[in-house]
């Protein structure tokens, strides 16, 4: 199925023009526990419904975006910059600092 991604640099392009990164987690603070990394790395919430997650815009600006996408119709209703991320942010939505590229 193809939907238009939003680049928050070159504007609505087809997500064929797009990496997906995954869905967007918290890190765990340098130094916990291992449990807590292992599911960092390898669980995912998979929610049915909108989620923050990271995109790259390959054939573009070639740069990594967050967007919150409803998984369930593929509708985008945000995109924008790591730095940009909203301040009331709710579990799924990223920490601060997480790299942009």
């Amino acid at each position: 199925m193809s939907f238009l991604v939003s680049c928050p640099d070159c504007g609505r392009r087809e997500v064929g023009e797009f990496s997906y990164g995954g869905e967007s987690n918290r890190r765990p603070k340098p130094g916990g526990d291992t449990t807590e990394l292992a599911r960092y790395l390898f669980f995912r919430k998979n929610v049915a419904g909108p989620q923050v997650e990271w995109w790259f815009h390959r054939d573009g600006c070639q740069q990594w975006f967050f967007a919150v996408r409803d998984t369930r119709t593929n509708h985008i209703e945000a995109t924008f910059w790591p730095e940009d991320r909203p301040l009331a942010a709710s579990p799924s939505m990223p920490t601060p600092g997480e790299p942009k590229a």
